[in-house]
C-alpha cells in the first residue's frame, strides 16, 4: 500500500515537472516568436548603401508614424516595377545586389525591408501589422508606376505577404520563390508543441491565391530544405488557368535569383 502511495506521489510530482516545463518553454516561445520568425538586423540613420547601379532610397511613413525604407532600382527604359517583399534575414545591404537580375530584364525593382530590419523604424508585432505596412508602402509605389506594370514578388517569408498583397489589389503579375503553403503548418513541424491559436504569424498562402485572377509564377527549388519543395507542388493545385508552376533542379533555399533556370524563365516572363 506504501508503494502504492510513493508511486502515485512520485507521479504527481513528474507530471507537474513536465507541466512547469511545457508551460516555461510555451511561454518563452509565444512572447519570442516574432523574432524566432523575423531575424532582423538593424543598420545605422546615417548608412550609405553603395550599389554600382542607379538607385533611389524612399522612406516611407506607416500607419502607426513608422518610417519604413526601401531602395528602388532603376533601369535606363523601365517596362515596369517589381515591387518585392525578401525573405526572414539580412537587410538592404545584402538584399540590393538581386536587383540586377531584374533590371538587366527591363525593370526597375523596389525592395522593402520591414520594419525592425535595415533602416526600417519599429518592431514587428504580428501579422496583420506587417500587411498594413506593406500595403501603405505598395500603394505610395502606385502613385509612381501604373498597377497594370507592376509585379508583385516575394521570396520565402515574403511569398505568403505578396500572396495577400496581391489578393488585395490589381498589379499584373504575382511571383513567388520557395513558398509555403500555410506558415503556420510549417512552423507547426519546427515548433510542434506549441499550438496554434497562440501564434501570431498565420500566412496561409493557398487562401489567398484563388482570389487571385492575374498570372501567378510559382519557383520552387526541388533540394529545398528549410520549406520542402511539396508546399509548393500544394500551392500548384490551388492554381486556376493562371497559374505556371516551375520546379528548379539542384536548387536549395538560398539564392534562387542566381539561378540560371530561374533567370531563363523571368526572362520569358517579363519580356
Amino acid at each position: 500500500m506504501e508503494i502504492l502511495k510513493t508511486f502515485k506521489f512520485l507521479t504527481i510530482v513528474l507530471l507537474g515537472f513536465f507541466v512547469v516545463i511545457y508551460v516555461a518553454v510555451t511561454s518563452y516561445v509565444y512572447f519570442n516568436q516574432v523574432e524566432m520568425v523575423f531575424q532582423s538586423a538593424a543598420l545605422s540613420k546615417d548608412y550609405k548603401f553603395e550599389y554600382q547601379q542607379k538607385f533611389e532610397e524612399l522612406n516611407i511613413k506607416s500607419f502607426d508614424g513608422v518610417y519604413l525604407n526601401g531602395l528602388l532600382f532603376k533601369t535606363e527604359k523601365s517596362k515596369g516595377l517589381i515591387f518585392y517583399l525578401h525573405g526572414n534575414a539580412g537587410t538592404l545591404e545584402t538584399w540590393g545586389k538581386i536587383a540586377k537580375t531584374y533590371t538587366n530584364l527591363g525593370y526597375d525593382i523596389f525592395i522593402l525591408d520591414y520594419r525592425s530590419f535595415g533602416k526600417s523604424e519599429g518592431e514587428i508585432e504580428n501579422e496583420e501589422q506587417l500587411n498594413k505596412d506593406i500595403s501603405i508602402v505598395y500603394r505610395t509605389l502606385v502613385k509612381r508606376y501604373s498597377e497594370n506594370k507592376i509585379i508583385i514578388a516575394g521570396y520565402s517569408i515574403g511569398s505568403g505577404l505578396a500572396a495577400i498583397l496581391a489578393s488585395e489589389n490589381k498589379p499584373k503579375a504575382l511571383i513567388l520563390q520557395s513558398p509555403y503553403y500555410s506558415f503556420i503548418e510549417l512552423s507547426s513541424t519546427k515548433v510542434p508543441f506549441f499550438p496554434d491559436f497562440m501564434k501570431k504569424i498565420h500566412l496561409e498562402t493557398y487562401r489567398y491565391l484563388p482570389k487571385i485572377n492575374v498570372p501567378i509564377y510559382i519557383f520552387h527549388g526541388m533540394k529545398d530544405e528549410l520549406i520542402p519543395f511539396k508546399n509548393s507542388i500544394r500551392l500548384s493545385k490551388e492554381l486556376k488557368s493562371n497559374g505556371h508552376f516551375y520546379p528548379l533542379k539542384d536548387q536549395g533555399h538560398i539564392g534562387m535569383n542566381e539561378n540560371n533556370d530561374f533567370q531563363k524563365q523571368l526572362e520569358i516572363i517579363l519580356e
